[in-house]
């Protein structure tokens, strides 16, 4: 079970997701970077917390929200140049494989297709680089073109089940809704993303099938501690 660690950016700061309503976004306040939101600090507070992280997420919300994409690049370039061993997961919105090839220059950005926020599922095959597909559900309405839900041979390696409305919030994940997604996923791994409060909501999720869990929340409040993030998952 591959713990990720979020960071929502809004305006070049770090905000604090609460159940997935992005109107309600605040710079985060975090003992694990007191007194700032900048995205290096932050992500070296969560360093310091568990240095086995190899792996960031980025949602760059000006390009999710408004198509303003580059300030989430430039943030990610930030962060692998403070720490060379992460590799960096990006949703900055992208709609069109254009879109991804511009980080086609960085082998350790890993760039996030958001159901949400692509247009026409056909263009996916025209992607040359690896990339990860986020599969959007708000209140239990999916997010984007049908396709990307129904049919798993447009699915890349690994496929991320983003809840938005448990994101920030204390539902717990939908671990029905990754168990239906693992069924289909043909052997991908499968990461889920939304509402995980500690160490039991992860051994339900590596129950259901999935090969790691999207984690912000849970890290900055404790309770995810460094003994659970080093626990090897069943």
């Amino acid at each position: 079970m591959h713990i990720i660690p979020v960071l929502d950016i809004r305006q070049g700061r770090v905000v604090h997701a609460v159940a997935g309503d992005r109107t309600r976004y605040r710079p985060i306040v975090t003992p694990l970077a007191p007194d700032s939101c900048d995205p290096v600090d932050v992500a070296r507070g969560l360093l310091r917390l568990w240095a086995g992280f190899r792996h960031l997420y980025i949602a760059d919300l000006d390009g999710i929200e408004r198509g303003e994409r580059g300030a989430g690049r430039r943030i990610a370039h930030d962060i692998m140049a403070a720490f060379p061993d992460l590799t960096v997961m990006i949703d900055e919105g992208a709609t069109r494989p254009g879109d991804v090839e511009r980080l086609a220059g960085t082998p350790a950005i890993l760039p996030v297709i958001g159901s949400e926020s692509w247009g026409d599922p056909l263009e996916l095959g025209s992607i040359g680089r690896p990339w990860v597909l986020s599969l959007d559900d708000r209140g239990g309405a999916q997010l984007g073109p049908s396709e990307l839900f129904e049919d798993p041979s447009l699915w890349p390696a690994t496929v991320i089940v983003m809840t938005l409305a448990r994101v920030g919030g204390a539902a717990g994940p939908d671990v029905d809704r990754v168990s239906e997604v693992v069924a289909k996923a043909n052997g991908r791994a499968v990461l889920a993303a939304g509402g995980v409060r500690g160490g039991s909501d992860l051994r339900r999720l590596a129950a259901a099938g999935a090969a790691g869990a999207l984690v912000a929340t849970a890290l900055h409040d404790g309770r995810l501690t460094a003994a659970d993030l080093s626990r090897s998952w069943p």
